[in-house]
């Protein structure tokens, strides 16, 4: 079973995001207040566990550094690829539209200060089919 550890979101793109309590998701839209809602990538998953892989090589390193609006622990485990849907909580549904992404120019101020990132290899986006509200403690699992 998956469990949503942490809902982050950020005013602008190409920033980090900062952790919130909750997050509405609306369909075909992505997460209320941010950035990335409305675009292509409307919400972005990460596993907890490359966040703590990328922690053992920069230790101030937390949920939302790379972006990602859900943090999941477990969520590797389900086997994602693009077309997988998954519940999120009470009523949300997500479809994956796309697993890793391409980096930054010069790559992110992670990429730099420790030589590799685990966002375009292991990040997932995802749309969303049904909205709702997601908060910490959620679980997330195969649709």
């Amino acid at each position: 079973m998956a469990i949503v550890h942490s809902v982050c979101i950020s005013e602008r793109k190409g920033e980090k995001k900062h952790p919130v309590d909750a997050v509405t998701l609306r369909e075909d839209f992505g997460i209320e207040q941010d950035a990335h809602a409305g675009s292509g990538r409307q919400v972005s998953l990460l596993a907890l566990e490359g966040v703590e892989r990328m922690r053992e090589k920069l230790a101030t390193i937390v949920p939302g550094d790379f972006a990602e609006n859900l943090t999941v622990a477990g969520l590797n485990d389900l086997g994602l690829v693009p077309g997988s849907r998954v519940r999120v909580g009470d009523g949300v549904l997500l479809e994956v539209t796309q697993i890793g992404k391409e980096c930054h120019g010069h790559g992110c101020a992670i990429m730099r200060a420790v030589g590799t990132c685990v966002m375009p290899k292991e990040g997932i986006f995802a749309r969303v089919v049904a909205g709702g509200i997601v908060r910490p403690g959620d679980e997330v699992a195969l649709a």
